[in-house]
């Protein structure tokens, strides 16, 4: 099933949750200023599933099932990609890395849910690698190894996430985030507390400021409860190979909110980046339907 069969609605909504995504680099860029990358996770998810839990029925599934899909999705991913972005990634840049996680989610659903992958699809993906050979090849103070490292891991918790939420089938998706957050928060709180420490955490508590509040809170409410809940919806009633490549736009508004907002330049290859993912995207998600209506056309001609 190729993108251009989904309703519009549909369409539409996909493409409000990667913005939505996009925006959220900055806003983690600036709670960053004021919380250490682990303490960030923890509060993120401690109000992700609370008080919410209390309200929604767990979902029917295996315990197993959701603790990978709450420490896939949530636990690895976020702590990564802080992580990362603490380490000096930009947030433009480090929304167009963390868009591996599309190649890595195709090719689960491939080899272990047997969706079948279209030549324009194929092709796409390789379009869209281009844009990320630009930005490696354009590497300097906005991105450093450790840095890049940690968003590629980010990336491959986000795709195994994207797979195990595909597998759970329909199940209510915002009670499915709300208690996949659960364990996570419990986990972050006492990775916070070993690695970054009682007292590092208590003077980031005491002096935050109301920006990385609005930022938490932007991170809690729309980029998790509303577009994850969003984006397992999706999932679970179209095709992995359809609805991850709306991702690819991440990095898109990731890069143009970032240079508005944060002020980071937005240089010709950046742009040449951005426009290869587009390019990739739509061959992705058009190209087999709009090869069949040449086709056709072709034949009536």
């Amino acid at each position: 099933m190729s993108a251009a069969a989904l309703p519009a609605r549909r369409l539409l909504l996909a493409v409000l949750i990667v913005s939505i995504w996009g925006s959220n680099f900055v806003a983690l860029k600036l709670a960053l200023q004021d919380l250490p990358p682990l303490l960030l996770v923890t509060l993120r998810f401690i109000f992700v599933s609370l008080p919410a839990v209390f309200f929604l029925p767990r979902p029917a599934i295996p315990l197993r099932q959701l603790l990978v899909y709450g420490f896939s999705m949530f636990a690895f991913q976020f702590s990564f990609m802080f992580l990362g972005m603490k380490l000096g990634m930009s947030a433009g840049l480090a929304s167009l890395i963390l868009q591996f996680q599309v190649f890595v989610t195709l090719g689960l659903a491939v080899v272990f849910l047997k969706e079948t992958v279209s030549f324009p699809q194929i092709a796409g993906a390789l379009v869209a690698a281009a844009g990320f050979v630009v930005v490696g090849l354009h590497t300097g103070g906005d991105i450093t190894l450790a840095g890049f490292v940690c968003l590629l891991l980010a990336a491959i918790s986000w795709a195994i996430g994207n797979f195990t939420s595909k597998r759970l089938g329909k199940v209510n998706p915002l009670a499915l985030v709300v208690w996949g957050s659960l364990p996570v928060s419990f986990a972050m709180a006492a990775a916070s507390l070993v690695f970054e420490g009682p007292t590092l955490i208590l003077h980031s508590l005491t002096h935050v400021s109301l920006t990385a509040i609005l930022c938490t809170a932007y991170t809690v409410y729309f980029s998790t409860l509303v577009a994850y809940s969003l984006w397992s919806w999706l999932l679970a009633r179209h095709p992995a190979t359809t609805i991850t490549p709306f991702a690819l736009l991440v990095p898109v508004f990731g890069m143009l909110s970032s240079a508005l907002f944060l002020g980071e330049p937005l240089p010709g290859w950046k742009l040449l980046a951005a426009a290869l993912v587009i390019a990739g995207l739509s061959l992705t998600i058009f190209g087999a339907s709009l090869a069949r209506a040449f086709r056709a056309r072709l034949v009536t001609s």
